[in-house]
């Protein structure tokens, strides 16, 4: 039998399923979280075999040490996942002082979590990227402005999401930030990008021990993640019926040129919205950020929908038997709805489920951890065509006035 060890199986409340899968294929899965025993999903206790509780994830002694008594008692580890951008390094750190050689090591962790390192593995697979600078004082940035010219995107080089994101449209914002920079975030790097008109295009994909994926889908977010969180905004994203043949390609370069192996990756590509002389013509894919772990929040459960499939038992598969025959049904559009709470919006919640009740798929309220990206009050539901999708969104998003 297996060991797996899986890092925080209680969050996001989702990923109790990948326990669960893993379990039934016959793995003894340990889990190591910070919630109590007692305050589990009855879901995710029934899906491990035990559970080592730590006063704290963030305190690595103390994680080493649950690791250290599994190893003890149950053996060599084979795995060990937490399938969460939060502690990819982490996990890493526990896999290489463990010897864990089924994942990413410590020494892998610059190319996958630094934006500026991420670029020139981008270029070895033929996908055009931003150009960028690393923010050092207002001159050096400013240098680098009459090159590329406003707006420039500023983020941590090392980050999660769309935290700490900031678009700068000229000088005063850009001397606002390098105060802000310099007064509470020094000694953090950060980057500076020139500004894509575009959407975010992804691909998501579960690939096997040989790099080769084995499940691949993709989603498509029309708005600006970084907009929606600093402007507090609704938040929409869907996945697509078919994945785009040249996303499927430049996902795939992208597989090889990173080493990826036996993992469930996110990759988030722009989809140029109007040309752009430095990165090319409209409709062009274009470099934006690896992710080596899910799609956040709810979409492994949308791509589920989506592809009338089961990507929880797709992963598990990978894990316990190196593939899966787990059949991929028919497709749809998947739409994901995110409403602001204290907006007026024409239409009530009733309304909506009462329109869309043989649309609807799951209903719920976010997450305040998750809220920002992703709105309070959610709605995730599926289509045949695009225009029943556009409906949904128009009558979802609506507010009076």
């Amino acid at each position: 039998m297996k060991n797996i060890i899986f890092i925080s199986p209680n969050f996001p409340t989702n990923y109790w399923q990948f326990c669960h899968e893993l379990k039934l294929n016959g793995m003894n899965v340990l889990g190591i979280g910070d919630q109590p025993y007692d305050e589990l999903m009855p879901e995710l206790k029934e899906s491990l075999n035990e559970y080592y509780k730590v006063g704290s994830l963030e305190n690595y002694d103390e994680v080493y040490r649950a690791v250290a008594f599994f190893t003890f008692k149950y053996g060599r580890i084979d795995w060990l996942e937490s399938n969460n951008e939060y502690w990819l390094e982490r996990d890493a750190a526990l896999r290489t002082d463990f010897h864990i050689t089924s994942g990413f090591q410590s020494s892998d962790m610059p190319r996958i979590k630094y934006k500026s390192k991420m670029k020139e593995f981008y270029q070895k697979a033929g996908i055009t990227t931003a150009r960028y600078h690393m923010v050092d004082d207002f001159a050096g940035c400013r240098k680098f402005i009459d090159e590329v010219g406003y707006p420039v995107v500023v983020k941590p080089d090392n980050g999660v999401g769309a935290s700490d994101t900031h678009k700068l449209s000229n000088d005063e914002e850009l001397k606002k930030f390098i105060a802000y920079h310099d007064a509470q975030r020094a000694g953090v790097p950060y980057i500076m990008e020139e500004f894509v008109h575009a959407e975010v295009n992804s691909y998501d994909a579960i690939i096997d021990a040989n790099g080769n994926p084995i499940f691949e889908a993709g989603n498509v977010t029309p708005m600006s993640i970084m907009d929606i969180v600093n402007d507090n905004d609704n938040s929409i994203y869907y996945i697509v019926k078919d994945l785009p043949e040249d996303t499927r390609a430049a996902g795939r370069a992208t597989v090889k040129s990173f080493g990826v192996k036996s993992r469930f990756v996110h990759f988030e590509f722009f989809r140029m919205t109007e040309d752009q002389a430095s990165m090319g013509e409209k409709g062009k894919i274009v470099a934006l950020e690896v992710n080596m772990r899910p799609c956040g929040g709810f979409t492994p459960d949308m791509i589920n929908f989506a592809r009338s499939t089961n990507v929880y038992k797709i992963w598990a598969d990978m894990i316990a038997f190196g593939g899966t025959d787990l059949p991929v049904g028919e497709h749809f559009y998947c739409a994901y709805a995110g409403r602001r709470d204290g907006k007026n919006f024409l239409y009530s919640h009733e309304q909506i489920m009462q329109k869309y009740q043989d649309s609807m798929r799951m209903v719920e309220r976010i997450p305040d951890a998750l809220a920002g990206a992703m709105g309070n009050q959610m709605y995730v539901a599926t289509f045949s065509t695009k225009e029943q999708m556009d409906q949904f969104y128009a009558d979802v998003l609506a507010v009076n006035g």
